[in-house]
């Protein structure tokens, strides 16, 4: 499985990034006007996504949701065509989406995000919560880069993926990625591509 994710570097890069004036593909310019929630529910972060957006949506639907990429060289990889990863321009702070083959992938959340997860966990609370939350239901791995402490805790909410292993495509879940401190920095919703290590590279 090609690794991917792990992505505070890229995350910092989008911090004072987003530029309105931008075009986006569409050939438009981008609205960075936050999407606004009417209920709340825009709020929480599930397996199956976030607000308007939902996994396997098509990139099109994506940006007609949320807008395009708020800035255009912040992330991306080097073939976007079957792997992009942007921070929409009407998303909250932290919040980006990675597209595989077309299709909404994961959603991911980072640092400037307020936004929680069912469970009342957001990014900068620790793993001992998210240990607490989901009991025995997580997966536990050490973290690729930083090794332990630093982790990756997740939760299958549909299937279950061995680590490396076969990708179940109508699997989702929600993986914790936490620091040397036992901080979440990020927080992936989506399918099999929670797994990966890094951004589209």
């Amino acid at each position: 499985m090609r690794q991917l994710l792990g992505m505070t570097a890229a995350l910092a890069l989008l911090a004072g990034c987003t530029d309105a004036s931008e075009p986006i593909e569409d050939g438009s310019v981008a609205d960075d006007t936050p999407v606004a929630s009417d209920t709340g529910a825009s709020d929480v972060l599930t397996s199956e996504g976030w607000g308007p957006l939902r996994i396997g949506m098509t990139r099109d639907e994506v940006i007609e949701a949320v807008g395009g990429p708020a800035d255009p060289d912040a992330m991306g990889g080097p073939e976007p065509e079957l792997c992009d990863e942007f921070p929409p321009a009407r998303a909250p702070a932290g919040l980006f989406v990675m597209v595989e083959n077309g299709v909404l992938a994961s959603i991911s959340l980072g640092e400037g995000s307020t936004i929680e997860t069912p469970e009342g966990l957001s990014v900068g609370d620790s793993a001992e919560a998210v240990r607490t939350a989901y009991g025995d239901r997580l997966e536990v791995y050490p973290h690729h880069y930083l090794g332990l402490p630093a982790e990756y805790l997740t939760v299958w909410t549909t299937g279950e993926i061995p680590e490396n292993g076969n990708p179940d495509e109508n699997a989702r879940g929600i993986r914790y990625e936490t620091d040397v401190d036992g901080i979440v920095e990020l927080i992936h919703a989506g399918g099999p591509s929670i797994q990966y290590v890094e951004g589209c590279l």
